[in-house]
């Protein structure tokens, strides 16, 4: 026998005693068919950490259950499926251990597919051994550093933060978890609230904590666009499609590919755009206006509205397979008047964040703070970050007391009561007393449902009826949770 083992990574003696394990110790699995190449990547890690081997995709799958690695050393090329199935394979598994993929060929295509499908770095072998020690310490110590991040994010989501919103109420972190759960999935989400509640801040938040975040996030405002160029931003046209169209555009599915769309405010949506948009969803193509080729785009897409969709579908003004698209999760987000719990921790966060910008500083007055959750607030969130704005530039000193706040805020009237989401008067027009007082209750009763977060037993107590009666007339009058089937109490 020899006593010397020789590969392509170097020389050592064959009879040297391996280093105890630490339970500490970080494990690597080892992916490769040649022996003699286990070999050498084996001595070159064993000091500093726990290997583990595996000589194809088959005995790697049973090593990741069993070994439980912090990082897979794999090989291109192994005998049966590849070393880029294997990653495709893990990836769709939904394992986010990182890869450091190692190859004999120098071939551009090979590394940009094993880092489209995820790997985390690409060594070609003939690599000096401290360069993969360093590789694998930093792949390591990144992994660590997005693990402490994820479960940073986690806490504060549980504490009521999420991204840059805020709502330590329970049904705030009730969507904040759901967000947080849903971010990490590829479903297509509707978001719902009013005006001003933060569907858009939200849906970046999705994105940002997504596998996309680094893609492009593309957002649309489906009310600000006319009719006639909804179509155009959305899916772009050819040269001559129209008058005007002097060159190629391309529209927002292909500028998100990759990435993310959001729709916002797509209850405003016509229906012809809106049937085009249901076939984008289903077929993953587009066809520019003007144009017979079909187009595949990547995207997520994620979508608010205001509306009862329910309502508009009945109308007649909106597709109900595309809501069924659209709605595989549905999250809501409640108006700041069914949580002013909220308003002091938001007014907190809102006056840092001017003061920073303004170079200045002040506090609320506790006759200030009691105006501010006393009002309203039918602008929502965004109405109140910019009361706060327009109340630390006019105050005086570092005090801002209820004479420095909006005028309708110290009153606690709005200048303009919130329309219903229909746009209907609430039958005050109406000259049929039936007619007029069956539209009172459905506005009446679907503001109180929305107040309590559509749940029964505690809308009923509060408006004095009982559950069973709240039941009955919500059938009669038709009225379900927008985006859903009327919720029951869980």
């Amino acid at each position: 026998m020899h006593d010397a083992k020789s590969c392509k990574y170097g020389s050592w003696p064959k009879t040297a005693a391996r280093p105890p394990h630490s339970k500490n110790m970080k494990t690597i699995l080892i992916v490769d068919d040649e022996p003699a190449a286990r070999y050498g990547l084996r001595r070159a890690l064993e000091a500093k950490y726990r290997v583990a081997e595996a000589d194809s995709a088959e005995a790697a799958r049973e090593a990741l259950t069993r070994e439980r690695p912090d990082l897979v050393l794999l090989d291109v090329v192994l005998p049966g499926q590849s070393g880029i199935e294997f990653l495709r394979w893990m990836r769709e598994q939904g394992s986010e251990i990182p890869v450091l993929m190692v190859s004999a060929l120098d071939t551009a295509k090979t590394a940009v597919e094993a880092l489209q499908l995820g790997a985390a770095d690409y060594l070609v072998k003939g690599f000096e051994l401290e360069e993969l020690r360093q590789r694998v310490t930093n792949l390591l110590k990144l992994a660590m550093l997005e693990k402490e991040n994820d479960s940073l994010r986690r806490r504060l989501t549980t504490e009521g933060q999420f991204g840059p919103m805020i709502g330590r109420t329970p049904d705030m972190r009730r969507t904040f978890e759901m967000a947080e759960r849903v971010a990490a999935t590829d479903s297509t989400v509707l978001i719902l609230g009013e005006s001003g509640t933060g569907k858009d801040l939200l849906a970046q938040e999705i994105h940002a904590r997504s596998a996309r975040t680094g893609k492009p996030f593309v957002a649309v405002n489906c009310a600000a666009l006319p009719e006639t160029l909804i179509e155009s931003e959305l899916f772009g046209y050819e040269r001559g499609a129209f008058t005007g169209a002097a060159q190629q555009k391309k529209g927002k599915f292909e500028l998100a590919s990759g990435g993310t769309l959001f729709l916002d405010e797509i209850g405003d949506m016509n229906p012809v755009t809106q049937a085009k948009v249901l076939r984008a969803l289903e077929n993953r193509t587009i066809e520019r206006l003007g144009g017979t080729q079909s187009i595949p785009v990547d995207v997520r897409v994620i979508s608010a509205t205001h509306h009862n969709l329910p309502a508009k579908i009945r109308d007649g003004k909106f597709r109900e397979d595309l809501l069924y698209r659209l709605r595989v999760v549905t999250l809501e987000l409640p108006p700041l008047r069914a949580h002013k719990e909220d308003i002091a921790v938001l007014a907190d966060a809102f006056l840092q964040m001017h003061g920073a910008r303004l170079g200045r500083t002040a506090r609320l007055t506790r006759e200030a703070s009691a105006a501010l959750e006393r009002y309203d607030w039918p602008g929502n969130v965004r109405e109140l970050k910019n009361a706060l704005e327009r109340s630390l530039v006019l105050c005086h000193g570092n005090e801002i007391d209820v004479t420095d706040l909006p005028e309708e805020v110290a009153r606690g009237e709005a200048l303009v009561q919130k329309a219903s989401g229909d746009g209907h008067d609430h039958g005050l027009s109406e000259k049929d007393f039936r007619e007029a007082k069956r539209k009172f209750e459905v506005a009446y009763l679907t503001k109180q449902l929305a107040d309590h977060r559509w749940n029964v037993s505690r809308t009923a107590a509060t408006i004095g009826l009982h559950r069973q009666s709240l039941q009955e007339k919500l059938r009669e009058l038709g009225i379900r949770r927008p985006g859903q089937e009327l919720a029951e109490e869980q």
